[in-house]
């Protein structure tokens, strides 16, 4: 174990990584940057340090945080980057769940810390903040890991294993997010770039020596990162072009971002605001394989090139279509960083703010609070544009169509709506439906007759090309929700048990909840009378040993199609359990559905 003076003021102690410190003005207190295996904390007053007050780690490998109860043990604070929060504080959620039989995750999460550490928060990307009296400000650069940041101090950059020296990284195979893309290598190319942005005269590294020349190291190491992308690729990837370029001019004022995951659109006022259609993974190079939060990395690439080639001085405000996570996953970082209002259909409204109520497919990992909430068939105004918002159900029940006029031209956003926009070398138009999104028989139906009233010159789509709208192509649509319709009809029993499309009468709210043993949670049935006649339903709430459910059982007589709720207050019992099941058992008239849908409760310690 060894450790000298990097820079003024600046301590390297080379560990199971470099770990860094840096003195903090009073002289007496420091920070430090990863924690090995703690064995910092035996070197402080070599250094003439008394204490560290914080920790930020670049990334969740245990090379780099393997020590950190130690840190934790002597009331230091942890600080992680925002994607991998869940791989230090609930590291023990991933060795639960983690697949290792037919596995084809080939990302290096199992590098993690073997038990969770309280976190005192994650670090804000794009912003300086101040940790122990020192500046430190956050950029994300992806590539060693779908997360990992580097740390700006002055002109130094703390770059964790994104660069290992010039043109080198400590580790290809940490690149290697899924099986047969190359995602990390791209985003390598792309951090690269973006750091050499910065006006920076050190890079230090968590494994090799310090650079002094960041500019050299980091240009080296995309040209070679560019090769290796290219090289495995069936054609060339031009990723400087992708960063430089990423917005493509649909009108004058209405941009299409051709760098994100699904398609973000960018509406331009006179006065220079922005306001985005949907915005989830900007400047993506692929999604990694898993569903964890640490495969999902929102961030902001696109944004100096939409400043500097279009003359946008701030995103004002951001609509999402509808709630999936590729829609919204970078609006809450929009807000934290250009100040972006979310203005949202009023049907998204709660899911967004409340995501743990819904059991639905592709939500976010967290609330991401409305600014406004947007009635539906209602327009609103934004600068010099009039903005209506259709109810546009189909690939979701909780979905929007946004109609506006540009540059002379109608357009109306879509999102999800439809596969293609339109047939194609012999590819046949789709109806993106999925059953859990809780798509209803007549939604496409109901949506070709909103096309025809709105009568768009310009469909816009979350991720297939614009297209251009004729009466042949509301024709093909129209013919497209009459053939769905007739399907469903032939294949289901509607007309004597009319579950609906995705076979369910009923839903528990909240799905996801927390409550303490002792403690009650109210839980919401809501059910609908599946059968052509009034008939009398029953719920009843199913639930464990030792719990209790006031009322136990509710009886509802409902007419036919009619839709409502059973309240019951749940106490929990036992002892803390992690996703506890609960049901609820139904039956409408003579028809038995038994436990027809669930719910899960965290029980906590009081």
């Amino acid at each position: 174990m060894s450790w000298n003076e990097v820079a003024p003021g600046a301590f390297r102690v080379r560990d199971t990584c470099n770990v860094y410190v840096v003195r903090s003005p009073n002289g007496r207190d420091g920070i430090a940057v990863d924690f090995g295996s703690g064995a910092v904390l035996d070197h402080l007053a070599d250094m003439g340090i008394e204490r560290l007050t914080d920790v930020l780690m670049t990334h969740h490998h245990r090379d780099q945080g393997q020590g950190l109860p130690r840190a934790v043990a002597a009331g230091i604070a942890v600080h992680v980057p925002p994607v991998e929060q869940d791989l230090f504080a609930h590291v023990d959620d991933l060795w639960a769940a983690r697949p290792l039989v037919n596995d084809y995750n080939l990302r290096q999460d199992k590098f993690s810390i073997l038990d969770p550490v309280p976190v005192a928060g994650t670090v804000p990307e794009y912003r300086t903040a101040t940790y122990g009296g020192v500046e430190v400000r956050v950029l994300p650069t992806p590539g060693h890991t779908t997360g990992s940041v580097t740390y700006v101090v002055g002109g130094i950059a703390f770059t964790g294993d994104l660069i290992h020296s010039p043109g080198k990284v400590w580790s290809l195979a940490a690149t290697q997010w899924s099986y047969t893309e190359n995602e990390g290598p791209a985003m390598t190319v792309l951090s690269c770039y973006q750091l050499l942005e910065e006006p920076l005269d050190l890079l230090l590294p968590s494994h090799g020596e310090p650079m002094d020349d960041p500019h050299g190291a980091l240009g080296l190491l995309a040209e070679r990162m560019q090769r290796y992308v290219d090289a495995r690729r069936p054609y060339p990837w031009d990723l400087r072009a992708r960063l430089d370029n990423p917005f493509r001019q649909l009108t004058p004022h209405l941009l299409l971002n051709v760098s994100s995951n699904s398609s973000s659109y960018v509406l331009v006022s006179e006065t220079g605001n922005a306001l985005v259609i949907d915005y989830g993974y900007d400047m993506t190079t692929g999604l990694p394989a898993g569903t964890d939060r640490a495969s999902r990395r929102p961030w902001l690439a696109s944004l100096p090139a939409l400043r500097r080639q279009h003359g946008v001085t701030k995103v004002e405000v951001a609509l999402p279509t509808h709630y999936h996570d590729d829609h919204v996953a970078g609006m809450p970082l929009l807000r934290d960083v250009e100040g972006t209002q979310i203005w949202a259909p009023e049907h998204v409204t709660p899911i967004l703010d409340h995501p743990e109520r819904y059991d639905l497919p592709c939500l976010w990992y967290d609330p991401i609070p409305v600014d406004r909430s947007l009635p539906l068939g209602e327009s609103f105004r934004w600068h010099e544009y009039e903005i209506t918002v259709h109810d546009l159900p189909g690939h979701t029940l909780y979905h929007a169509g946004f109609e506006f006029e540009v540059d002379g031209v109608r357009v109306l956003a879509t999102g999800d709506q439809q596969e293609g926009l339109g047939s194609s070398g012999g590819r046949r138009e789709l109806l993106n439906y999925q059953y859990r999104n809780l798509f209803r028989v007549g939604d496409y139906r109901r949506s070709a007759e909103l096309y025809r009233r709105v009568a768009p010159g310009l469909m816009v789509s979350g991720h297939w090309e614009p297209r251009w709208v004729d009466d042949a192509y509301l024709d093909l649509l129209t013919e497209l929700g009459d053939e769905l319709v007739e399907l469903h009809e032939e294949l289901l029993p509607l007309e004597t048990v009319d579950l609906g499309a995705g076979g369910v009468a009923a839903a528990i709210a909240p799905y996801r909840s927390r409550v303490a043993v002792g403690a009650t949670q109210r839980l919401d049935v809501t059910v609908r009378n599946p059968l052509p006649e009034k008939a009398e339903v029953t719920v009843r709430m199913v639930i464990p040993l030792g719990w209790a459910a006031e009322p136990a059982e509710q009886v509802l007589t409902l007419a036919a199609g009619e839709e409502a709720t059973a309240t019951f207050d749940v106490t929990a019992g036992g002892t803390p359990r992690r996703r506890t099941p609960v049901a609820a058992d139904v039956t409408a008239g003579e028809l038995r559905l038994g436990q027809h849908v669930e719910a899960f409760v965290d029980v906590v310690e009081p």
